[in-house]
Order: structure tokens, then sequence, then C-alpha cells
């Protein structure tokens, strides 16, 4: 690339003594200008000829991180098959006779000494193991951390916080090589940097690339979703270890990476050390990371679901339920609201909800900017604390519904589907048992929907309750076809639906009508 850089600029500066020498002084003004946009825009003085000096200044600091951990699994060899129950019972020949068995499993990962005295950080998902991942009984009994040197301490968990991937450990040693956090802040994109790491098992591995993006939301929908995008290679193992700028100081953690077959395509992502500074000095502390709450459950404001509220896209978010006796609920906040700006700061897609409320201390008083019914008002929640991600995760779910093919009455349904793509009926306690959800649930379900549609395209199936559309409680298919017509009318070609899958959490989806065409 420098090559290349350096070619450009040659051939630029003699196309430009060319033109001095035939050209009038007004176009001998131009190429000077020219020249020196040329001049600004190539590579700054002091970028490296080599990373080695600074790589062999930042290894000693990083470290590999290998934990240890038991896992229960079945013993049943056809455990996730459909025969599962029927050769369970016999054993397969395994003395447990079928029941779960304890296996020892490993893991390994990166981090980096950021004190003399042995204070490390690290991702909560290295240390964590497979309970994190979907092993509640998995539990780590030992974490080792691997100098460079390949000295072996055992680590002290001293505290992990799982809502920002962040952990720190302890080791029983002094005198240590340490790195210190910049800022992150004064990142460019195009801005050189390195990551060193275990990736792959591979200890002490060194890559080099730039910063790709920043502000990059992921669509994770947490509130530390805001990493920085790198270019330089992030693997398997890669986890927790530092992404550091030309001055030697760590600007982002290196967390996770985007690949289609599991390997480095360019895509990694790494915590910014704006956000996991202060989070860091909390658990370093032995205390716990308190963050604002507002209780609400949210979509974003995409163009779909724009349109069908006659909004803009991409400016707020829309709630698509409000917990009860909330922060939010106590405000006001009503589901279906589209919530334009919380504590006088606009919700984009790089500034979302999330993002802030978890940014404000618990119990601060703060304006939220509504939008209604196209009308826009301010409210003021008192924060609460966010729950722990296990509570935040604790929603209910159900398998596909049990519809037989002659449900409903078809020529009710004639109308909507001929508008939505969707054959629809009233929702009877019996059909609700059938589906999965609350015998008092008011809506209407979804009994045929045709393959070709928009509906059948952004996800809807049979068995589907339809709750509102466009905000409005919809019981009946008649009533449905009532506020389609009014959509209609209005000249919209979208309206948006609020929907429920068994007893999962209601979304909102924006669905094309179908052309009258």
């Amino acid at each position: 690339m420098r090559l290349a850089y350096a070619v450009t600029t040659a051939l630029v500066a003699g196309a430009s003594v060319a033109t001095l020498a035939l050209q009038s002084p007004v176009t001998a003004q131009t190429s000077q200008a020219q020249s020196a946009v040329y001049a600004a825009s190539a590579p700054r003085a002091g970028a490296p000829m080599s990373f080695a000096d600074l790589a062999e200044r930042l290894q000693p600091a990083v470290v590999n991180i290998s934990t240890k951990e038991r896992v229960q699994v079945s013993a049943n060899p056809f455990a996730g098959t459909p025969f599962a129950d029927m050769f369970g019972s016999m054993g397969g020949g395994d003395a447990g006779g079928g029941k779960p068995i304890t296996r020892e499993a490993q893991s390994l990962g990166s981090g980096f000494i950021i004190s003399e005295d042995g204070y490390i950080v690290t991702n909560n998902h290295v240390v964590s193991g497979h309970s994190d991942r979907g092993a509640p009984n998995a539990t780590v009994s030992s974490i080792t951390v691997i100098m460079p040197d390949r000295k072996e301490y055992a680590a002290k968990l001293v505290g992990h916080d799982a809502t920002s991937d962040l952990a720190v450990l302890k080791i029983d040693a002094h005198g240590l090589p340490f790195v210190k956090f910049g800022d992150s802040t004064k990142a460019r994109v195009g801005d050189w940097v390195i990551a060193i790491g275990n990736p792959l098992g591979l200890g002490g591995s060194v890559t080099a690339g730039i910063v790709s993006a920043i502000h990059r939301n992921i669509g994770n929908g947490g509130p530390y979703d805001r990493y920085i995008q790198t270019d330089a290679s992030i693997n398997q193992g890669n986890s927790g270890g530092p992404m550091f700028d030309l001055n030697g100081n760590v600007i982002g953690i290196n967390s996770m990476i985007a690949s289609p077959n599991g390997g480095s395509v360019g895509l990694g992502f790494a915590i910014p050390a704006e956000l996991a500074k202060p989070i860091i000095e909390t658990l370093k502390g032995g205390a716990n990371v308190h963050r604002g709450y507002l209780g609400v459950q949210i979509q974003p404001l995409d163009e779909g679901i724009a349109d069908s509220l006659g909004l803009e896209k991409d400016h707020g978010e829309l709630v698509a339920s409000v917990v009860p006796g909330g922060a939010a609920a106590k405000a006001g906040v009503r589901q279906g609201d589209v919530i334009a700006r919380v504590n006088n700061q606009d919700i984009t897609p790089d500034q979302s909800l999330s993002f802030i409320v978890a940014g404000l201390p618990v119990g601060a008083r703060v304006p939220i900017e509504v939008v209604r019914n196209g009308q826009h008002q301010t409210l003021t929640a008192t924060l609460a604390e966010r729950p722990t991600e296990e509570k935040l995760a604790l929603i209910g779910k159900s398998g596909r519904p049990g519809l037989s093919e002659d449900d409903g009455d078809k020529s009710s349904a004639l109308a909507s589907k001929a508008s939505l793509g969707m054959a629809l009926q009233s929702l009877t306690p019996e059909i609700a048992q059938q589906v999965g959800v609350a015998e008092n649930t008011k809506g209407v379900v979804i009994v045929g929907i045709d393959p070709a549609s928009n509906a059948a395209e952004v996800g809807f199936q049979r068995g589907d309750i339809i709750l509102s559309v466009n905000q409005t409680a919809t019981v009946t298919p008649a009533q449905v076809n009532a506020v389609v017509a009014v959509a209609k009318s209005k000249g919209r070609n979208t309206v948006l639906l609020y929907a429920q899958r068994g007893n999962n959490q209601p979304v909102f989806r924006p669905v094309k009508l179908v052309s009258d065409k």
C-alpha cells in the first residue's frame, strides 16, 4: 500500500510540473491547490515502516487465559433426535443409564495486564465458559494465566459483568509489565491499530490493520452495542485481547467477529476503551456495575415500520411493550409509542435508547420525547436499575402451532387475504390453547397465508396472533379490514401489525399491502 501511495504521488507531481510550464497563472494556482489536496491526503509522517518495535514493547503485557470447567452432557447418544425418548432409557450401554454425565472442558482466550501487581482484563465470555453459551450446568473450576515466557499463574476472578462482556482477574505477582488505556474517542476511521492475542491457541500472535468503523451497531440490541470495527485479523481465542493504537495504548478490547465460516474475514469488533475503562475500574474495586433502566422492549424504526407510521426512518425506536410498574410505565409511556429523544439526546442507530439509558445513573429524572398518534409530547421518567441479563432473558418460547387446515370461517377471511396476503379468524379460547397463548388473549389468528405475500416474506406463519393493526386493537377480521381501508385511503402501502407467536414477546412488523392491480 505504501508503494502504491508513493507511485501515485510521483505521478501527480510530474503532471503538476508539466501544467505549470504550459498554462496560465490561474491554472497554475489551481494545480497548486490540487497538489496541496494530494499532499494532505498522503500518509501522515510517522506511519510505521514496521510494527516490530511496538510489538516487542507490548507483547510482554498480553497473556493467554485458559479455563477448565465441568459440563453436564447427556449420556443418551440419541439426544436431540426423535429417537431420544425411545432409546434413552436403554442407556446405550452406558453405566449412567442415560442420565447426564459430567465432562471436563477447556477454553482459551486472551487478556492484558493493567497493573504491575497483576490485575488483568479480559472478556466475560472467556472466563464464564459454557455457562454463558447455553449450558447452565457448566461450572468453571479453574482459570490459568499463561505469560509470554510460558510461566503460569492461578487466577482469581475479581469481578465480571455479562452485560458489557468484561471481566477482571488477579494473579499473585509483582513487577509485571503492563499497558494503559488510551482515548478511544479520538480514534478515526483509517487509523492504524494492532491486535495481540491467542488466536486458535497460537499465543503471542500480532496482527495489524486499520479502524474500519467506529460506533458500529451490530444488532445485538444491548446497551453496549457500540463497537470499534477493524480489519486486523481477529479469530477465536483473540477474545479479551487488546487493540492498540500506534502510541501503544489500549483503545479497544477485541470481543467478537462477523464471519460466514467462523474464521477471520476482516470484520472484527472491539469494545471501546471509553466504555470499558469505567466498568473495569468498578469491577477492579470489587463492586457491581449499576445502570439506568427504563423498562421497555424496543424495536428499531426501520423503513417499513417508519412508512406505516408516517415517520422518518432511523430516528427513534418503537416501544413493543412496557414492563408493568417500571419506570416507563410510571412515566406514561405506552406500547406503540415512538421514543425520539431521551435526556435531550436523539435516538439513532448509532446512539440507541439502551445505550443512552444505561449510561445514566439509577434514580435520575430524565425527559423522554415520544411520538404518539403523530403528536410529539414529553414525559419524565425516574430511572430504575437495569436487571441482570438472566432476568431480561426470561421470555417464554413455544413450538409451532397446531392449527388444522379447516380452522376458521374462510369466507370472513377473504377480504383480509386480498389486502394482507393472510386469511384471518377471530381468536377463540380453543384456538388460543392450540397456538399456545393465554385464553384471555384478544386478537385475530392467521389461519392461512399466501407464500408469495410480503407477510410471508417478513416471517408471519399460520397460528400467529395479530393483536393490533396500525396501533388499533383488532379482534375480528372485519376490524382488520376497516383499519386497512383507512390506511389505503391515506395513500399508504404498508400497515404495522403487532403480533405474537405462542407465549413469546409480541413484536411490531410492517407488512406491505397486496396491490389492487
